[in-house]
């Protein structure tokens, strides 16, 4: 707390800002409405499994089968590191400034109010997207146990929509306290999917077959793609960076929890950093082991060309099936049940709270900004659940197929909130620098800055430029269309809304890094406080906490 008076103070001092300035009003409303009632454990948990989903649990079949096992491992762990890069500049702001109105109040606050615009509608259309994606998958994983289609998919569909909805409505602390327990499952059942293909890898399997890494000389290291040499094993490296891109999507939702967070400078940049972690040992640590157990020529995985469903679709499932390892099979299919679920509730209640968050800001309908005693914002709710209909398309298309469109619609809108996260940071630093204040003085001061946004802008610009190549080869006129649809939309909002309002780029003299704070200040201070007269923690509270 004395840092951030001193920030003021210093501020104040160098003539950059009014001492008088009033508080933001869009921060002040959102402060009587939305309730800080995710718990540090929560939030902790959720950053380490909330968005793990089906990128990684299915997803990866694809980017084994294209581009080989030393493809894949590369791939997952290059985009990992801009994964982070964005997760730690994003901390940054978020403990600096936890406000309530995402990322896109970042966006306006430090770069334009019309990128602020197109960001959060941008975010939104994804969450729209990705939630319907998430009980598609979930579909998929049903089929494995419902081979005859006994019960109709649309049944199946109605019932996981109903799920999330209610879980939903109920307010942010029974979301926080499920999302708990389901991404604890979660992380359990990563860490035994990984354990698992280890042993069966050293010869634990029912065949005693030692592997080791003899998938990695037969079928190879690499795969080829579309072309035969050298161009096609590079075209697969490239087909599983777009595929790695979208399995890391949802990562960033912990910058919209901080509006609903307890003691937010303190328990966010904790969970981001934790994130570290996760990126390291679930999904490099898994596709590592995906690469050893299971050949990229294996005719089962998952290949969204390709009308495979079921228990093809995860290679987890594919190798147990493979080594004949009796039951194991339900048992991971259930497990990624409870994952594609959790994420489906998860996005929901960001999807939720984005469209809230525009509304706050006057950038959206202002029957949106409505919130029920429990702290729920309802209409924003029930909009985003209608959009849970797309779902339906599995009626008509395969549901490989339409995970496809799906796939390549979140991952241009979850890549553009990356590079608008990036360069919102950009302008944060240099604006601090203008006005005379220290990063060293922020509450979480980001690793591998200044240079990191701007490596991390770059690289996802070119990842998501060059996605859709394999939609010329041959020409294929709808992937085209579902991969690159959201650069004329998004570019639509922007220069729409700067028209509009004829909004300009800021100066950076002019940030405005002061409005909001003192609510925020004097937030934590009542928490603390409230925490300091609960008395010290008994030592099997602290043990908890550790855990």
């Amino acid at each position: 707390m004395n840092i951030m008076d001193e920030e003021k103070a210093k501020t104040v001092g160098s003539g950059s800002f009014s001492e008088q300035r009033e508080e933001d009003p869009t921060l002040q409303e959102a402060h009587d409405t939305l309730h800080r009632g995710l718990k540090a454990r929560q939030i902790s948990m959720i950053a380490l499994g909330g968005a793990v989903g089906t990128g990684l649990i299915i997803g990866s079949g694809t980017g084994l089968r294209r581009g080989g096992p030393l493809g894949l491992l590369i791939g997952y762990s290059f985009v990992g590191f801009v994964c982070y890069l964005v997760m730690v500049s994003l901390g940054e702001m978020a403990a600096y400034l936890p406000h309530k109105k995402g990322f896109s109040g970042y966006a306006s606050r430090f770069v334009d109010p019309a990128l602020g615009f197109a960001l959060g509608w941008n975010y939104l259309m994804k969450y729209l997207i990705v939630t319907p994606n998430n009980i598609n998958a979930a579909g998929v994983v049903i089929r494995y146990w419902d081979t005859q289609a006994k019960v109709h998919i649309a049944v199946w569909m109605t019932i996981f929509i109903a799920l999330i909805f209610i879980v939903n409505l109920l307010g942010v602390r029974v979301f926080g306290e499920l999302e708990f327990w389901l991404s604890s499952i979660k992380v359990l059942a990563l860490i035994g999917l990984i354990l698992m293909g280890i042993i069966v890898d050293l010869g634990g399997n029912p065949k005693h077959d030692r592997i080791g890494f003899r998938y990695w000389k037969d079928p190879g290291v690499f795969s080829h793609y579309l072309k035969e040499g050298g161009l096609g094993k590079f075209l697969g490296f490239w087909a599983v960076m777009t595929n790695a891109l979208f399995a890391y999507m949802g990562t960033e939702l912990i910058g919209v929890t901080v509006g609903e967070a307890e003691n937010p400078r303190k328990n966010i940049p904790k969970a981001i950093k934790r994130t570290f972690w996760r990126i390291l040992v679930f999904y490099i640590g898994g596709v590592f082991v995906i690469g050893l157990i299971v050949p990229s020529n294996d005719p089962n995985l998952f290949v969204a060309t390709k009308a495979k469903t079921g228990a093809a679709a995860s290679p987890f499932v594919v190798a147990a099936t493979n080594f004949g390892i009796r039951g194991l099979n339900h048992v991971i299919n259930g497990a990624i049940l409870i994952f594609v679920m959790s994420a489906a509730n998860s996005d929901l209640y960001i999807g939720s709270r984005t469209l809230y968050a525009l509304a706050a800001e006057g950038k959206a309908p202002a029957i949106f900004k409505k919130v029920s005693k429990g702290g729920v914002p309802w209409p924003a709710l029930l909009f985003c659940t209608a959009f849970c209909a797309l779902v339906y398309l599995n009626t008509t298309s395969s549901a490989a197929q339409v995970f496809t469109y799906f796939v390549n619609l979140v991952t241009f809108f979850g890549a553009t909130t990356w590079m608008c996260i990036s360069l919102s940071h950009i302008r944060f630093m240099k604006a601090l620098k203008v006005q005379g204040i220290s990063r060293d003085q922020l509450p979480y001061k980001a690793p591998f800055q200044p240079w990191g946004s701007y490596f991390a802008f770059v690289v996802t610009a070119i990842i998501t430029f060059f996605k859709g190549f394999d939609t010329f080869m041959p020409w294929n006129h709808k992937n085209f269309i579902t991969s690159y649809i959201g650069a004329p939309v998004f570019l639509a909002m922007w220069l729409g809304y700067k028209l509009y309002h004829k909004t300009k780029v800021i100066p950076l003299e002019d940030v405005d890094l002061i409005s909001g704070k003192k609510a925020i200040d004097d937030e934590e201070e009542r928490y603390l406080a409230e925490q300091a007269a609960k008395g010290p923690r008994t030592r099997w509270q602290r043990i908890w906490d550790a855990l």
